[in-house]
């Protein structure tokens, strides 16, 4: 190590940055992140202080930032991480069909619905469900994830019989919500719901 790097940090100073380099390269070779950036170091700070608790995280990156790899690592390392992690893209999903997908429906909900079935939200009960590309959800369904944020419960489609789970939601974007909030296309409540912690991804 640099002499002049020893002399400013003294002997105590060197040893906690030391400690400080190994626990950051064991933090991301547990999380399986390449990348020896400081932005990536701090992302696994983060995944590692966030993931025992249960508060909804949002992740924001480019595409193939990684983003659901952040979020397999919050799950992997929390509480839930003997239950379901469960992943859906929201923006490759017509709106009418990720509302089915999410929350399941009834026998005869609509055409084609010859049987019941359950949603996602059902499948991750217990877990974690991984909300992608969440910025592309239409007003509508961002009120039923809101339902579901704040008490739990959510209708499946066709049902008038509210179901509960117990579910901790982590969502990405790939583009900036406040611009949308402002063009009122994101609901700014939801926005404050999904982001409790925000973790930024950097590009590739």
């Amino acid at each position: 190590i640099d002499g002049h790097i020893s002399a400013d940090l003294g002997q105590e100073g060197l040893i906690k940055k030391v400690k400080q380099i190994l626990y950051q390269k064991e933090l991301l070779s547990n999380f399986k992140i390449i990348g020896r950036s400081a932005k990536m170091k701090i992302v696994a700070e983060t995944i590692d202080r966030i993931a025992p608790t249960d508060v909804p995280v949002m992740i924001v990156g480019p595409s193939g930032s990684g983003k659901e790899l952040v979020a397999r690592a919050i799950h992997d390392n929390s509480e839930r991480s003997d239950k379901p992690f469960v992943a859906i893209n929201c923006g490759a999903i017509a709106e009418g069909v990720l509302e089915s997908e999410l929350f399941g429906h009834e026998k005869g909900a609509f055409t084609g619905s010859v049987s019941k079935r359950e949603g996602l939200f059902h499948k991750a009960d217990g877990g974690t469900i991984f909300l992608d590309e969440i910025g592309e959800t239409k007003p509508d369904m961002q009120v039923k994830l809101l339902r579901v944020l704040e008490d739990g419960t959510y209708y499946p489609v066709g049902s008038s019989a509210a179901q509960r789970a117990d579910v901790r939601v982590v969502s990405a974007t790939n583009r900036d919500l406040t611009e949308a909030i402002s063009e009122r296309a994101f609901r700014e409540d939801l926005y404050f719901r999904i982001g409790v912690v925000k973790v930024v991804l950097p590009p590739l």
